[in-house]
């Protein structure tokens, strides 16, 4: 792989935004609320995936399933109530501002829906220097992460090959959506690497500061 890469694809959540721990708040108590406990490991399931297709899954985990209008209409308020405190992730906003200074083409490729994105992108102006977006409920998106979907439509809409395109992920769903549209991967994990290796797709680093000082 090639130094810069043609294009950097951002995730959002727990990748540039602090917010999973505020979604899988919002989730766990919107499943107490109708008597069902989640666990650490069924939270960590829902990393990455569009908002209804969690809802969906949640729903199922109840001990009574009651729908997802009625799961969302407890966990929206619990969630929207947190996000406007979310910090940026540790190297966040000088990874992106140095792209952009590099004039690295960026897209941001998240589960989230537009709407979701411009509230929890408010308090964080440096979010729009990543101008080409693929959003969760973008209407040219056939699937979303796991799907390599997301991600193929990003390169295509930067007039790029995946091939090409650097992918930074911090959840499983978005690692695999990635590495199946065959970006080179780089998974931002507490278990990772302080030391990037361009000879391991995905490659897992323990913050995106190590992708910085490839750049840089």
């Amino acid at each position: 792989m090639k130094l810069p890469p043609a294009a950097c694809l951002f995730d959002l959540d727990g990748l540039l935004l602090d917010t999973e721990p505020l979604h899988g708040r919002g989730w766990k108590e919107a499943a107490a609320h109708f008597g069902t406990q989640l666990s650490e490991a069924q939270l960590m399931q829902l990393k990455g995936r569009r908002r209804l297709d969690c809802a969906t899954q949640v729903d199922a985990w109840l001990a009574e399933p009651v729908g997802m209008d009625a799961l969302l209409a407890v966990q929206q308020p619990i969630v929207r109530a947190l996000l406007p405190d979310a910090a940026p992730m540790p190297a966040a906003q000088e990874l992106v501002t140095h792209c952009h200074k590099r004039d690295i083409p960026m897209a941001l490729v998240t589960s989230s829906s537009r709407d979701a994105v411009e509230f929890k992108a408010a308090p964080h102006p440096w979010l729009e220097q990543i101008q080409e977006r693929v959003y969760g409920d973008d209407p040219d998106l056939d699937a979303g992460k796991p799907d390599p979907a997301p991600f193929r439509l990003a390169a295509q809409r930067l007039g790029l090959h995946p091939n090409h395109c650097w992918a930074l992920e911090d959840s499983q769903a978005g690692c695999k959506s990635a590495h199946g549209a065959g970006c080179q991967v780089w998974l931002v994990s507490p278990k990772g690497s302080d030391q990037a290796n361009l000879n391991t797709n995905p490659c897992s680093i323990n913050s995106l500061s190590v992708v910085l000082r490839l750049l840089s």
